[in-house]
């Protein structure tokens, strides 16, 4: 599980980050345009934009090999692969564009916001769905190895168990055979193979309990959070970009608006509300949880977090990345209202990266969520390794050798009694 499916589902939801952030970028370098007091801004969001570019191109190639010889996956791969290329190209000729003929603190050119679209609705409409589709292939495979895991696990339990007390029984008929037929009533070498068969049984259902534990931690309590916190981080990064793309095309305003407000339902669901609703609704589900820490209300990629919380520091992290989303949400707001009065103010609040500013609010959120991330991790390597090291050859070769000790004991035990018939 850990070394095939695993890092394919990882690979997977990479890619789907990064092939987010690069689109959050491109809406980013437009929006900034050719103001002077920014140039540092866009600069930092061309050099996200190419390390995005190299990160999306390794996961993929991770994807490709992991999926080598699955001909449905390899032939979507191609197509994302493809699609990936065409969407570089009107990214490319949007920047372009943008840096031509975009005047200092305006609006984006008609042209480079013509491109953006474009781009935007290749990576929204085509790539995205794709690679989710892959993703989810991926966790489905790895549920399957988990099961099967389990199910080895329990199966070994049992035949440990039947095993041992099968053979138990043999050697206490044995012993009680040779009570009657010699007159004695301890074989001492069979009496300790007997006692060594019960000591080792449980020994194995207990090993292989604590396996089956592992795989529990690894796969449900640990990736489960970790696959669903890093598409929660893809969703987060695609949400911002909206914000840009909301600022950077007024005519699609309303469409980028709602966007948001759906990635944010993703993330963390609170119901039925307007963007105008959604912040009183996050606090009333905040509220409730605190009162309560079993009363989780809100859905989403954070609800699913928030009932899977088991590691050490887990909780304090999740309400920390919790508390960050909340003010993100609420810098969103500020940002709407700035736009309706300053164009130029919007853009210099939504790109400031101070503790006050939207990015600077949003940096913030996702330092929090890579956090509870990293708590996860370090849970499942652990869990794996853990889980690898039960079924390591010396273990094997322990079994051998109490097996070969066992025969040894009832073939003196026996030998003794036959020895004093003859």
């Amino acid at each position: 599980m850990a070394q095939t499916d695993a890092p394919e589902a990882d690979a997977t939801t990479g890619l789907y980050f990064a092939l987010n952030d690069m689109d959050a970028q491109v809406a980013n370098v437009l929006l900034v345009g050719g103001a002077p007091a920014l140039a540092a801004t866009q600069a930092k969001n061309l050099a996200i934009y190419a390390d995005d570019r190299s990160t999306a191109s390794r996961d993929l190639e991770r994807a490709t090999v992991a999926e080598a010889g699955n001909a449905a996956a390899e032939q979507e791969l191609a197509l994302v692969l493809d699609r990936i290329g065409q969407y570089e190209a009107l990214a490319a000729d949007a920047m372009l564009a943008s840096q031509q003929a975009h005047s200092a603190g305006g609006r984006p050119p008609a042209a480079a916001v013509g491109y953006l679209r474009q781009a935007t609705d290749l990576m929204q409409a085509s790539i995205l769905p794709s690679v989710e589709s892959l993703a989810e292939v991926g966790a489905s495979r790895l549920d399957g190895a988990y099961q099967r895991g389990r199910t080895a696990a329990l199966t070994g339990i049992v035949c440990a168990i039947v095993v041992g007390l099968l053979l138990a029984a043999t050697l206490i008929t044995l012993q009680l055979y040779f009570a009657v037929r010699f007159r004695r009533l301890l074989n001492p070498a069979l009496a300790t193979a007997t006692v060594l068969v019960l000591v080792f049984a449980a020994v194995t259902a207990g090993r292989l309990g604590a396996e089956s534990g592992q795989l529990k931690v690894a796969k449900q309590d640990a990736f489960g959070s970790i696959q669903a916190l890093g598409l929660a981080r893809a969703v987060s990064y695609d949400a911002n970009a909206d914000e840009s793309r909301y600022l950077a095309d007024p005519g699609r305003a309303a469409q980028y608006q709602q966007a948001f407000l759906s990635k944010s339902q993703q993330i963390a669901n609170v119901g039925p509300v307007t963007i105008s609703g959604y912040d009183a609704a996050l606090a009333a589900d905040i509220k409730a949880y605190q009162r309560d820490n079993a009363d989780v209300r809100f859905g989403g990629y954070l609800g699913a977090e928030f009932r899977n919380i088991t590691f050490p520091g887990e909780r304090q992290a999740a309400v920390a990345t919790l508390l960050a989303f909340q003010r993100y949400e609420r810098d969103d707001r500020t940002l709407r209202a700035l736009a309706n009065g300053s164009p130029t103010a919007a853009v210099g609040y939504d790109t400031g990266t101070a503790p006050s500013q939207s990015d600077g609010a949003f940096n913030q959120y996702d330092a929090a969520l890579s956090s509870v991330i990293a708590i996860n991790s370090a849970a499942f390597t652990t869990a794996v390794t853990e889980g690898e090291n039960g079924t390591a050859t010396r273990y094997l070769a322990l079994t051998a050798l109490v097996g070969l000790l066992v025969a040894a004991l009832t073939y003196a035990g026996v030998r003794a009694r036959l020895g004093e018939y003859r």
